[in-house]
């Protein structure tokens, strides 16, 4: 069987002018399925019976055809793609071969503009032709090699208010920002470091943008630090504060930010009030 966006050995079984018929036997049968390998493709030693391993798609008449050459997309993997326009049906992408592939509106997780790069998967449509979808969960891998505490790059590919970041890791494998984790500030498309949070039983990622606590305790007390200069040594912020305006104001849990004003404090960098927090300067000594 000729399958659409995949690569197969076929078999030479007819020579005509402008190309080669191959099929996926010996082309004894006059029903079986052929497809033409043009004559610039062709191999100058090739022979009838010889296989040919090569990617099957349809040219701009439709035609189902066969090429020799490589191409960055297989059904059911990713890859990254340049936009090269945006049309009234979707966006246009470019790849090794002559005819774009189609990336329609509908399968795309946020608006794509020309020149970007988007990640997506080939699938074949209801229609029969090959076409990409930034919807990319179920063709991301779960064998990364990865393990608790690594730290990885990746794409965003799509945001979820319920679940959170989706984040394929290397471009292939699949990873989560969860939703309770602060990555407020990321987009789709955007690379993020991240830090392997935990491996689930499926192999899945679970991801976090902030280092290990003991680490990050020290990079929020920083920020509190930064924030008290800017606003003159007072912030109107304590460990009674509502944590959504914590989160708001400092892009932390209300549990990080106690860490870390209780960080400063034992340093005594900082005195703590009833109605928020205050610098301490050493000249004055308060």
């Amino acid at each position: 069987m000729i399958e659409l966006g995949k690569r197969q050995v076929l078999t030479i079984v007819k020579r005509v002018e402008f190309g080669v018929y191959l099929a996926d036997g010996k082309g004894t049968d006059s029903s079986e399925e052929k497809v033409l390998l043009p004559g610039k493709e062709v191999p100058d030693s090739a022979q009838i019976g010889d296989e040919l391993d090569v990617f099957i798609y349809r040219d701009s008449k439709d035609r189902m055809i066969a090429t020799t050459r490589q191409t960055s997309l297989t059904v059911g993997h990713t890859a990254l793609l340049k936009v090269k326009e945006v049309g009234k049906i979707g966006a246009f992408l470019a790849w090794e071969l002559e005819k774009d592939l189609l990336l329609p509106f509908k399968e795309q997780t946020a608006p794509v503009k020309e020149q970007e790069e988007c990640l997506v998967a080939l699938y074949v449509d209801k229609s029969g032709r090959l076409c990409t979808t930034m919807k990319v969960y179920h063709y991301l891998e779960t064998d990364s090699p990865y393990k608790k505490d690594d730290m990885v790059q990746g794409i965003v590919y799509e945001i979820s208010k319920r679940f959170g970041v989706f984040v394929a890791v290397d471009d292939r494998y699949s990873g989560l920002i969860p939703a309770k984790e602060p990555a407020e500030s990321v987009k789709v498309g955007e690379r993020v470091q991240a830090r392997v949070a935990g491996v689930l039983e499926d192999g899945k990622l679970t991801l976090s943008l902030r280092e290990k606590a003991h680490i990050q305790v020290g990079k929020d007390a920083e920020r509190i630090l930064e924030m008290l200069d800017q606003a003159g040594g007072r912030l109107s912020l304590h460990d009674k504060t509502d944590p959504e305006l914590i989160k708001e104001k400092t892009g932390m849990s209300k549990n990080e930010f106690k860490r870390a004003i209780g960080n400063l404090y034992r340093q005594r960098l900082i005195i703590i009030e009833p109605d928020g927090i205050q610098r301490v300067h050493e000249k004055s000594g308060k």
